[in-house]
């Protein structure tokens, strides 16, 4: 893994984080490392737009999946 190294960082905020990560039971690293990896996660945004991109590929493949449904109908009449 990688190392960060911030500096600057205003009391009051330190304070905060300090308070968060107590609150939290971890250790001030933790819950930074806790916070950045929430941060870097995608957002809704990203999320949907990925699923747009795969719908369209799926669509524009021609590809088609069987209706569940009238499959399991047909296996409950045997």
């Amino acid at each position: 893994m990688a190392d960060v190294l911030i500096r600057n960082i205003d009391k009051e905020t330190l304070k905060r984080l300090k308070e968060r990560a107590k609150n939290n039971n971890r250790s001030l690293q933790e819950e930074l490392k806790d916070l950045v990896d929430s941060y870097a996660k995608p957002d809704i945004d990203e999320t949907r737009n990925r699923v747009n991109e795969i719908l369209t590929k799926y669509k524009a493949s021609g590809t088609s999946f069987p209706d569940s449904g009238e499959e399991l109908s047909g296996d409950r009449s045997r």
